[in-house]
């Protein structure tokens, strides 16, 4: 029986496809078993098949797959977009904001619900995007957040200490009031931990609703005065910024 060579790298075939950034991991797994994957010119269905991405021919729709550039975007959200690559429901995907840039296929890190707006990082680096949206790296995320009430003194605090809600624990890192008006309030809400649909379910723990949240910051890294639906590379000061 031939040996791989020792050390040789070896991952499933949908993991492989991923990290040379052709395509999503679950779209790779579908191409696979669609017969649209070619292994040294024959077909693979299996889309956990080891291959070594160095030395076997990966062929998608008979186009041979080497791999892409890295690239790291920024995006500003507009509501109303998913964060999906395809939706069941037909809704906007935020890659309809990407439509004719010529890019290579780019993941977001993380998301950003319908309803929330604001700065979403895209990559095809998988092991980057691991890095920042591992729990471990607690890279503070930061959200202005406009709220149907005007908030009394003793809000941060609470939302600081958290609440226990469906067997989780939310909580805030840090919350200050922005700006008032006469009957609701703008706040600026710090966290350091991903939970789904957080801070919305954090306010609605004390009977408040949100009307607008946006993503201003994820650690040092500010959205700025990037137009909504526009996007840009991270440059260099940013990317030695989210050297995790």
């Amino acid at each position: 029986m031939k040996r791989e060579p020792p050390g040789s790298p070896r991952h499933g075939l949908a993991r492989t496809l991923s990290k040379l950034g052709a395509c999503s991991r679950t779209q790779a797994a579908l191409y696979a078993r669609e017969g649209r994957v070619a292994i040294n010119g024959r077909i693979v269905r299996d889309p956990e098949r080891p291959v070594d991405a160095e030395r076997d021919r990966i062929a998608l729709d008979g186009r041979e797959i080497r791999a892409s550039e890295r690239i790291y975007l920024m995006l500003n959200k507009p509501r109303g977009y998913v964060t999906t690559a395809s939706d069941e429901r037909g809704r906007d995907t935020v890659y309809a904001l990407l439509e004719g840039a010529a890019l290579p296929w780019v993941a977001p890190v993380g998301r950003l619900d319908k309803a929330s707006e604001g700065l979403l990082l895209l990559t095809n680096d998988s092991a980057w995007a691991a890095r920042i949206t591992a729990p471990e790296s607690h890279l503070e995320k930061t959200y202005h957040v406009q709220i149907d009430r005007l908030p009394d003194a003793s809000l941060p605090a609470a939302l600081t200490r958290g609440v226990d809600e469906d067997g989780e624990r939310l909580s805030a890192r840090r919350v200050s009031e922005l700006r008032r008006g006469k009957k609701n309030a703008w706040l600026e809400i710090v966290l350091d931990e991903g939970r789904n649909r957080q801070i919305r379910r954090l306010l609605a723990a004390h009977g408040i609703g949100v009307l607008r949240l946006v993503r201003v910051a994820i650690g040092p890294v500010a959205l700025g005065t990037l137009a909504k639906g526009a996007f840009r590379a991270l440059d260099a000061g940013e990317m030695a910024a989210l050297a995790l």
